[in-house]
């Protein structure tokens, strides 16, 4: 087996026996990088002369015999909005194509303190607003399955630098779904936490009430181990729950016996094609198989989930997205007349179309005399939808429901259409809108490309969430299959 091939865990076993050492592995995902990256375009930033001065000091420290965490060594990739210390952090965009932080996010002072190494960072949708890696402002990165596809999004460049073996496993961020849509359509496993359970802080906020940092990478036990790393309470940020959850990783059962899991019915309704379901009720059958019992519930209101999350999530980036006016961060136009000039010119020429559509949306639905007909009714809904989870969840210890309506679509296929490339997270606002944790994993392909289902768990299920998936994928339940590139 190439190093490159190699999960996680299998390097973690490798590297604790000295069987490897960590610049072996660095430099052995470099070339794998060096020899795909032309075709799948996952990265923005590389980090190579860093990571592997950071690999070989790694390798000094074991070889003294220092007692090192178990994720020492391991290469991760990093999406490109979460604050690395003087490393690149664009979100994408040409507003900080020379933003730089001085400091780390709060997830990688975590991942730092393990001793991973980091590779880069990567692409995604301009500031995490998109379903297809296409509103990146650098480059469209490509399904390592087919590459005239769209990897999802908004976490695309992770997603597709995992399943195209250029990373173990990687960080993305789930706003609507950027987490889970992409891992669904690449065929690899992602999870996005509860919110409250990964700490926020340096995360470049899009939807702050939504947003939520999680794993990306090619099996349940993988996501567990880099869940463990970043997960607890931050003092930094004051949505971070103190909830203790235990070392998830350690805990993976295959023993579901007893276990509920609901099939909602909304899920499987229209929009969803055919051959996708039939996927996912293969797997509930795979489930059963395993003892678990399978039971029919129903969230109507969820069919008001895409309209509220538009809503929410637009009004939240008009807000969060005022700090870039070409003062303090990043880009600036070059020629202006006063303030008021900058700052309308720094912001048409700094934003691509789909980030400016959604602040043009959010201040819509703030402005006075529309704030009471939209935002404050989408608020209400919200509560419905939360409402609506706890009862179906009540019956149940999880839900199964597919994670996309269609495998990979071409690119610039929904380019011209907002409202469809929009109906493409219809599986997975609602979780954001409830708080909730849920996993993807693969469970099948049509013709030639992944089909992922969605397990969607209580308020810090985690733990139910991964045995669920981990039982799938070790009892003869389908698994990460590399594409040929």
């Amino acid at each position: 087996m190439n190093i490159y091939e190699m999960g996680a865990a299998e390097l973690s076993r490798r590297l604790a026996a000295k069987e490897l050492s960590s610049e072996e592995v660095t430099s052995g995902l470099f070339d794998r990088i060096d020899a795909v990256e032309d075709k799948v375009e996952a990265y923005i930033t590389l980090t190579k002369e860093e990571a592997l001065k950071h690999a070989k000091a790694v390798d000094e420290k074991r070889t003294k015999g220092e007692k090192l965490p178990a994720a020492a060594g391991i290469p991760i990739a990093i999406k490109d909005n979460i604050c690395t210390k003087n490393v690149l952090t664009t979100c994408a965009s040409k507003m900080l194509y020379n933003f730089a932080p001085p400091y780390n996010a709060t997830v990688m002072d975590k991942i730092e303190s393990q001793d991973c190494i980091m590779l880069g960072k990567l692409n995604m949708d301009e500031f995490a607003m998109g379903s297809s890696c296409e509103t990146s402002y650098f480059k469209k990165t490509k399904n390592p399955y087919d590459i005239t596809r769209v990897p999802g999004g908004s976490s695309g460049g992770s997603a597709a630098a995992v399943a195209a073996l250029e990373t173990p496993f990687a960080l993305g961020s789930d706003t609507g779904g950027s987490i889970r849509q992409p891992a669904g359509l690449c065929g690899v496993v992602g999870l996005k936490p509860t919110y409250g359970t990964v700490s926020r802080f340096g995360l470049i906020a899009f939807a702050s009430s939504l947003d939520q940092i999680g794993p990306l990478a090619r099996s349940v036990r993988d996501a567990a181990m880099l869940f463990d790393i970043i997960k607890g309470h931050d003092w930094h940020d004051s949505t971070s729950e103190e909830k203790d959850l235990g070392l998830t990783e350690k805990a993976l059962s295959a023993d579901i016996k007893g276990k509920k899991i609901g099939l909602p019915k909304e899920f499987y309704g229209e929009g969803i094609k055919p051959e996708i379901k039939e996927k996912v009720l293969a797997a509930a059958h795979h489930f059963e198989s395993l003892g678990a019992q399978i039971v029919d519930v129903s969230i109507p209101i969820s069919e008001y989930a895409l309209p509220a999350y538009y809503i929410i999530s637009s009004a939240e980036a008009s807000s969060n997205l005022a700090r870039f006016d070409g003062v303090k961060y990043g880009f600036r136009a070059e020629n202006y007349d006063d303030l008021i000039d900058l700052y309308f010119k720094t912001r048409s020429e700094g934003f691509g179309d789909e980030v400016k559509r959604r602040i043009l949306l959010g201040t819509y639905v703030l402005s006075s005399g529309y704030y009471d007909a939209y935002y404050k009714k989408a608020c209400q809904v919200r509560a419905l939808i939360k409402q609506g989870y706890n009862d179906a969840l009540s019956k149940c210890d999880a839900l199964l429901t597919p994670v996309t309506p269609t495998t990979a679509f071409k690119i610039g296929e929904k380019t011209d259409d907002p409202m469809e490339m929009y109906m493409e997270d219809i599986c997975t606002v609602s979780i954001n809108i409830a708080g909730l944790p849920a996993l993807v994993q693969p469970c099948g392909e049509v013709e030639g490309l992944p089909v992922g289902m969605q397990l969607i768990g209580r308020k810090f299920g985690e733990q139910t969430l991964l045995d669920l998936g981990y039982a799938y994928e070790t009892t003869g339940g389908a698994v990460f299959t590399a594409p040929k590139l």
